[in-house]
């Protein structure tokens, strides 16, 4: 079986989206999007221009870029205006610096020379560069999406003359349903992993959760995201927001990557895998997939959460009481599990025998 076939897994990027469903669809998954950010371009905003012109007229000490679309936006935005050429002539005497290799790579596209960037890929390691006492230095920082410039607040603090470059903003998305419809996935135990590609992305999905569940909802989405949906970050500064908001140890590459991001969902998911016992065949379980006898054969999550549970017993017999409880909730009605089971039994084909009913008792797969 391909790696991921039988799982899914959330998405909730905007940008690049399609990219990284096509790695993950590539594996064998299946994908559900729920984009729960949307980058709103500010190039052909006042802000912009105007920052672009004050630099023109009085270039920096210091240019701090953070990240590469950044970077690629404002000289497009400059180049449309007519002002590109002079803005590049402005910065080449500034000392550039990079928070990552990204934004390094699109500053010398644009033809400045990149004196150093950050290796951890953080705005933190900037600041720890610079010196303490920055009283008087004209700095100029192209920001981040956030919508506070964190860095050139921590920067003016210090004493420099900040030029904050807005070029996009990250805000929540305008149609809010596919982003609702992956926090329930979430909750519900639907997906087996969800990547993020921002800190931003982790900030968005809580508070989409509290505007529509409240404080219930952002428990039932933490307690998941804690346990059966595996969270898994591009890089640690999206870790570290979803670690602030109460998911501990979320996954991350060492290489902060769409590709070894997606290769990591693969690493945790590979644990899931598992060989079983049906009768007295072999099966390979792997999320919803179980390939065996029959070939290779795509449950439900419910059926494979009912297979899971009848294994994970060990022979022993699970009453239709606790299957419902369990896999479904509280105060479902028993005979969903006997509809259940029945339909497992067929889509297993012959390994569907080992399922034994226990009369007046519940489900078992003898050992």
């Amino acid at each position: 079986m391909l790696p991921l076939a039988g799982f899914s897994i959330g998405v909730t990027a905007d940008r690049r989206a399609d990219e990284q469903a096509e790695l993950l669809r590539r594996r064998g998954a299946e994908v559900v999007h729920g984009p729960v950010i949307r980058t709103l371009a500010l190039t052909d905003g006042p802000e912009l221009e105007a920052a672009t012109e004050a630099l023109i007229a009085e270039p920096p000490e210091v240019l701090v870029a953070l990240t590469g679309v950044g970077v690629r936006s404002w000289f497009e935005a400059a180049d449309g205006r007519g002002r590109g050429d002079e803005l590049r002539d402005r910065l080449a005497g500034a000392t550039v610096l990079a928070r990552g290799p990204k934004a390094a790579g699109a500053l010398a596209t644009v033809g400045l020379d990149v004196g150093w960037h950050a290796p951890g890929e953080s705005s933190v390691e900037v600041l720890a560069h610079l010196d303490a006492d920055l009283t008087g230095r004209r700095i100029a920082v192209q920001r981040d999406g956030d919508d506070r410039a964190h860095l050139a607040i921590a920067l003016a603090d210090r004493g420099a003359e900040v030029i904050d470059v807005p070029v996009y903003r990250w805000e929540l998305p305008v149609d809010r349903a596919p982003a609702t419809s992956l926090v329930a996935a979430i909750v519900g135990g639907q997906l087996d992993a969800v990547t993020f590609t921002s800190a931003a992305a982790a900030s968005n999905l809580f508070a989409l959760a509290a505007e529509d569940g409240g404080s219930q909802l952002v428990q039932d989405l933490t307690a998941a995201l804690r346990g059966p949906v595996v969270p898994v970050c591009v890089g640690p500064v999206s870790a570290a927001r979803l670690a602030g908001l109460g998911v501990a140890d979320p996954l991350h590459p060492s290489r902060w990557r769409l590709g070894p991001m997606v290769r990591c969902v693969v690493d945790a998911l590979a644990g899931r895998c598992r060989v079983i016992a049906l009768g007295g065949d072999r099966a390979e379980v792997q999320g919803t997939m179980v390939s065996g006898v029959a070939g290779q054969v795509s449950l439900s999550r419910r059926e494979a959460q009912v297979l899971a549970a009848l294994v994970d017993a060990h022979g022993a017999v699970v009453p239709k009481e606790r299957l419902a409880r369990t896999v479904w909730e509280p105060g479902t009605d028993p005979h969903v599990v006997e509809v259940t089971v029945a339909r497992l039994r067929r889509r297993l084909g012959p390994m569907g025998a080992a399922l034994e009913t226990v009369p007046r008792r519940g489900y078992r797969i003898p050992t």
